[in-house]
């Protein structure tokens, strides 16, 4: 088979005369030009136009009578909407925690060598994945129809502890275990991605090291793992906040819940009390996508070679740019 090899032309073409070499003023003011970027023409046409596009929409969002965004901010401020968001957030942050902890666990089990482990964790994933939340939530409400007592008996020894579930009547500790017992199962799947993502040559490293199994899983496998999870989980935690208006059907009043009986309440502002509840779920996604922005930043340390620049960061380097631009225009005396 023939390879194909970079040459020199002057082998090839002996006879060429070699280029003469340039003089030292020729070659200082080369030297000298400024470099700069391929100007990118359809690009600048395009911002321009998304631009236009983007200032008309806003234009229209902020003078459109039909918003109306004086009443916008005397229901963003009351005290039952912030109840709600407080709600929201309550059942959201400790959700998430159960969640994991339950994620971990089921990923860990389902990766395991014993089938007995494997094969529940897999049936409990399959069933909470495949359960619509909010049928899960109202059977867990009705659950002390299908279970009126709830204890532990272990085989051939009688009853170690017994409680009625008709004394459980908090909604809030109904909609707090639905809305885990779900996001256990969706956190499960991206961990177990994520452990799967770690090269087996680390592992088998760690392996060789004599590392015990957990101390191989905290220091080698879950550092690397977390650069594939933290993005996914952070789009699960959203959707997370979103699902938490679903508790509205075992009667918890959350954010949702509460624009809900603002709407009854108060029918001739639907539109600004609409725009209400967007905006708070907006506020929490935003500080989510913010949070999401410096976990990934942490791990991403050893990974690359540089980390990726802050806002503020991005702002300073833009400044200095250009204040370098600048300096270069007034010492050439104005722009060639």
């Amino acid at each position: 088979m023939s390879s194909v090899r970079a040459v020199d032309t002057a082998t090839l073409d002996p006879e060429r005369p070699a280029p003469a070499p340039l003089s030292g003023e020729a070659a200082s003011a080369l030297a000298s030009r400024p470099v700069s970027p391929r100007r990118q023409y359809g690009w600048w046409v395009a911002s321009v136009v998304v631009l236009a596009l983007l200032f008309e929409l806003v234009q229209n969002i902020a003078h459109n009578d039909a918003w109306e965004w004086a009443k916008f901010g005397h229901y963003f401020t009351l005290d039952v909407v912030r109840h709600g968001v407080y709600m929201t957030l309550e059942l959201t942050a400790l959700s998430a925690v159960l969640g994991l902890v339950g994620g971990i666990v089921l990923a860990l089990a389902r990766l395991s060598h014993n089938a007995l482990f494997s094969g529940l964790s897999w049936l409990y994933i399959w069933f909470f994945r495949s359960l619509p939340l909010n049928v899960l939530l109202i059977i867990l409400f009705n659950s002390a129809y299908f279970f009126p007592n709830v204890g532990l008996k272990l085989p051939l020894l009688p009853t170690l502890f017994s409680h009625e579930t008709t004394a459980i009547q908090s909604a809030f500790v109904w909609g707090l275990i639905g809305l885990a017992l779900n996001e256990a199962a969706f956190a499960a799947e991206l961990i177990r991605g994520g452990i799967l993502s770690v090269d087996p040559g680390q592992i088998e490293a760690a392996n060789a090291l004599g590392l015990p199994t957990t101390r191989r899983l905290r220091r080698v496998v879950l550092p690397q793992a977390l650069r594939t999870i933290v993005p996914g989980y952070v789009n699960q935690l959203v959707g997370l906040v979103k699902g938490t208006s679903l508790v509205y059907f075992v009667s918890l009043v959350d954010l949702f819940g509460i624009v809900n009986q603002l709407e009854s309440t108060h029918p001739q502002d639907v539109v600004p009390i609409l725009m209400v509840g967007v905006a708070w779920y907006l506020v929490i996604a935003a500080a989510l996508t913010i949070v999401q922005f410096y976990v990934e930043r942490y791990f991403a340390r050893g990974a690359v070679r540089t980390l990726p620049l802050t806002p503020l960061q991005k702002v300073r380097a833009k400044l200095g740019d250009l204040q370098f631009r600048l300096g270069n225009i007034g010492s050439s005396g104005g722009v060639r």
